[in-house]
């Protein structure tokens, strides 16, 4: 399976409630201009944390500030009380809940965009100019191609793969979409260090965060036998490993505020490949990074 067979299929995720662009539009009065944006951001959010890694990789710390929120919302829906005048600010009447990520613009204080994929772009097209491209011209569908890959191949193949009220024909067949899915990327990074190539891009970023969620979220529903043929894709483990010790990835990985997030919604029952961990991430994580309490 390439990651060109996935870009026609559509996305499974949330709608955004925003989508403005940074830049794209004159009438949208989105300029790039340094320390007008801010992120809102929790760590313990798969689509926050590949925000996250993508503003370090950029080096953006002095151009874009970052505002944390705790790992749990505190809110219903998943809501964070602390974005809702935001919301408030930037939509008449807004009815929905308050979710992260948010960009938003201090300048006026409302939101440009909740939607991650056009955040990351946007950061890397008109602030990280001075750093490797994240975003290599003419690789456009083959990046969309691992973002689905990513999103319906691992992250919704392994979700199925657990769900306690699926029957085992369902549950099988989402495990053996899951292990195709690993069997490809594998493949590839066997024969070079990333998966476009031999330059880090943010294709790597989303694999790296779904193979965070699969180790510290999803194998708490799976068998003891699935997690370890999850596990026996060591090239594919071994760039996981490798992207941990790098600054910009582990520094950002809260496994605390993945597991109180996780457990705080998740209402499936816990399954023996629970007790198989994958990885153990904090002894590749590089020793000066953040405790993430939140």
């Amino acid at each position: 399976m390439s990651a060109h067979a996935l870009t026609a299929l559509p996305s499974a995720q949330q709608v955004p409630a925003f989508r403005g662009r940074i830049g794209c539009d004159a009438r949208s009065g989105h300029y790039a201009v340094p320390r007008r944006y801010r992120l809102h951001l929790s760590l313990a959010c798969p689509r926050c944390l590949r925000i996250a890694i993508t503003h370090s990789l950029l080096g953006l710390e002095d151009v874009c500030p970052v505002t944390l929120l705790p790992a749990v919302p505190d809110g219903p829906g998943g809501e964070y009380s602390a974005l809702r005048p935001l919301y408030e600010a930037s939509a008449h009447r807004y009815a929905g809940a308050a979710l992260a990520p948010v960009l938003s613009d201090d300048w006026s204080g409302r939101i440009v965009s909740t939607h991650a994929p056009d955040i990351m772009r946007d950061l890397a097209r008109h602030f990280g100019t001075d750093h490797p491209a994240l975003y290599p011209p003419g690789a456009d569908a083959e990046m969309e191609g691992v973002q689905r890959l990513c999103e319906q191949g691992i992250d919704a193949a392994a979700q199925r793969a657990g769900r306690v009220d699926a029957d085992t024909e369902e549950r099988d067949a989402a495990l053996t979409s899951l292990l195709c899915t690993l069997r490809s990327l594998e493949g590839r990074l066997a024969r070079q260090e990333y998966l476009l190539g031999e330059q880090l891009t943010a294709a790597d970023v989303e694999l790296w965060v779904s193979l965070v969620q699969l180790d510290t979220v999803h194998r708490w529903h799976l068998d003891a036998a699935a997690v370890h043929r999850v596990a026996d894709h060591p090239y594919l483990w071994a760039f996981a490993r490798r992207l941990a010790a790098h600054p910009a990835f582990g520094p950002h990985l809260d496994r605390d505020g993945i597991a109180r997030r996780h457990h705080a919604h998740c209402r499936g029952l816990e399954a023996a490949g629970a007790a198989v961990q994958i990885l153990d991430w904090a002894s590749h994580v590089p020793n000066h990074a953040a405790s993430h309490t939140g």
